[in-house]
């Protein structure tokens, strides 16, 4: 449902990083349906904008932000937009993400681990701590991090479980990385009020898993909705899917 207009400076505002496509754009879509005024993360500034027209035609307000989470430029600049336009940001979700390993442990190019970090982990904490003096003007702050079942340790390391026998060091060990980056960020921000939480989507089909799962990409982005919109006094420093709390 589509909620009634709101001007732009009494919406809540959210950020979605890697928001041009698959999850990141159906978890803006749902964070605009519930009314928020949700910017676009995209490194792409074209697609950044094309992604922003297709949720404008569905009604919500909706609007492209460049931003390479990789880039300390780009992200300062993105930080710099929001708080000339808004002055300040109320949830943070950092979906930006890639998957490029595919090779055993043994064989993994250093490149392809460096490359995953760069995005996965060290561009979380890029963005978060660009964008942490916005949100700590917001009265409810939530900061999501788009993480996987493929970072919890005692997932992957049961071999009974099927994610065990998967080959993805640097994928996996990002996300692990993230969980760490998530609990770091809680425990600072607890008496603050911010909730800092990990969300898992689940096996969804999007460019990042070769077009293959099993989840929708409606029930992907549940999670990490549920997440951002947290009651005052919610849980927080926490690794969840669609069913509740997820193992470390």
């Amino acid at each position: 449902m589509i909620h009634s207009p709101q001007t732009a400076a009494a919406r809540p505002l959210a950020l979605v990083t890697g928001a041009n496509k698959g999850l990141g754009l159906e978890i803006a879509r749902q964070l605009g349906n519930l009314g928020y005024t949700v910017f676009l993360g995209a490194r792409d500034a074209s697609r950044g904008e094309q992604a922003a027209q297709t949720l404008q035609a569905e009604g919500l307000d909706a609007q492209a932000l460049a931003l390479d989470v990789t880039d300390q430029a780009s992200v300062a600049a993105a930080a710099s937009t929001l708080r000339a336009r808004f002055g300040k940001l109320d949830v943070l979700v950092n979906n930006a993400g890639i998957q490029i390993d595919d090779l055993p442990p043994s064989q993994l190019s250093p490149d392809v681990l460096r490359r995953t970090f760069d995005t996965n982990v060290y561009g979380v904490v890029l963005v978060t701590q660009a964008m942490l003096p916005l949100l700590r003007l917001s009265d409810a702050a939530r900061i999501v991090n788009q993480g996987s079942a493929m970072g919890s340790l005692s997932l992957t390391s049961d071999p009974a479980n099927m994610r065990s026998g998967y080959w993805l060091l640097a994928y996996s060990a990002s996300k692990a990385a993230l969980n760490a980056v998530t609990v770091q960020f809680a425990n600072e921000l607890r008496a603050e009020g911010i909730l800092v939480n990990t969300a898992d989507p689940g096996y969804v089909a999007t460019d990042l898993t070769g077009q293959q799962g099993f989840n929708s990409m409606e029930d992907g982005a549940k999670p990490s909705v549920r997440l951002a919109t947290l009651p005052v006094g919610g849980p927080t420093g926490g690794f969840y899917n669609i069913d509740g709390p997820m193992p470390w």
